[in-house]
């Protein structure tokens, strides 16, 4: 495992680390507390010292799990979690200092740990990026020992450049891979001026750039890519990148041609983001252990050439920008 700076956090992370949206089950699929374990144990042993997870994935549980988990290791293992989204209905208005130092204290308990490592708005509207009052709610949460850094975790460019504004953000969370690149135009190079560590969400496109998936494949009704589609639940950025499905699976076959016959595409996918050097890691989900222990040669997989990232834009060009790249 390499690692990298987390910005001016000062934490020195694994370049792959862990999302923990849908660990311990697939999306909609029962929680299970001792798969959740297991994945997060797996990832540990493997050197990943930078875990990601949010007070909404599975009301909590998966919180608990990372807070149980870290606290029976010996590794310094960094903890992100996010607050905000269980805001309801989910708009500015809802955004309250003492809302969100309730789920600051909330988090706290369901890690069962006095100071959060990095705390991180999840996914606000755009008008919350706007008000200064809600950014300096987080400064008394610092001075107060309760958190240590403050981070975003965005959908749009813009609100990631508003958000970098602000001198106590640290970090920033955003939609990157190889259906998405609008980030690295010009949000990669403000953010390095800022020394703002950036955190790669969402990095095989809903599993869409796992090169798994077939027009045939059928997901639970739990699952977001199969009832958030057109965004009916939330943005519809967040399943499959906001690609259309079947022009994925076309985007996809292209991209295989790319690379060896044998090529996991999914480490592939992770690799071409690495290539980046402003992403301080990648955070790709598990609901499995076998999965998270493929993520991780990621970490170590040879470096894409001139012509394979030329090509990989091609793709993106041909199939992706058009219908994609100025929504997010």
């Amino acid at each position: 495992m390499k690692y990298r700076l987390l910005g001016k956090t000062g934490y020195n992370i694994s370049e792959v680390s862990l999302g923990t949206w849908q660990v311990g089950g697939k999306w909609g699929d029962e929680f299970d507390a001792a798969n959740a374990e297991k994945i997060i144990n797996t990832a540990i042993d493997s050197g990943v010292n930078f875990i990601d997870t949010a007070d909404v994935y599975s009301d909590g549980l998966s919180e608990k799990a990372v807070g149980r988990v870290i606290r029976t290791r010996k590794e310094r293992v960094y903890v992100a979690t996010k607050c905000g989204r269980k805001i309801n209905p989910h708009i500015s208005r809802g955004y309250t200092p003492e809302v969100l130092q309730n789920y600051v204290e909330d988090s706290l308990k369901n890690m069962q740990v006095d100071c959060l490592d990095l705390i991180q708005l999840h996914c606000p509207p755009t008008e919350v990026f706007y008000r200064p009052e809600i950014f300096e709610v987080f400064d008394k949460l610092k001075d107060q020992g309760k958190i240590a850094n403050l981070g975003v975790s965005v959908e749009k460019v813009e609100e990631a450049l508003k958000a970098i504004e602000y001198p106590n953000v640290t970090t920033v969370q955003i939609i990157f891979n190889m259906f998405r690149h609008r980030p690295c135009e010009l949000f990669f190079s403000e953010a390095k001026k800022r020394n703002i560590g950036i955190l790669a969400r969402v990095p095989l496109a809903s599993g869409l750039l796992s090169g798994k998936m077939s027009s045939q494949i059928t997901f639970t009704p739990g699952d977001h890519r199969s009832f958030n589609r057109n965004g009916e639940a939330f943005d519809k950025g967040e399943t499959f990148s906001g690609v259309d499905f079947e022009t994925g699976l076309k985007a996809v076959n292209e991209l295989k041609k790319i690379f060896p016959e044998n090529a996991n595409l999914a480490v592939k996918a992770l690799r071409w983001i690495l290539m980046f050097e402003e992403v301080s890691c990648v955070i790709p989900g598990a609901s499995r252990e076998d999965q998270v222990n493929a993520n991780i040669t990621a970490s170590n997989e040879n470096e894409f050439t001139e012509d394979e990232m030329k090509k990989v834009r091609d793709v993106y060009n041909k199939y992706i920008k058009n219908p994609v790249h100025f929504l997010w």
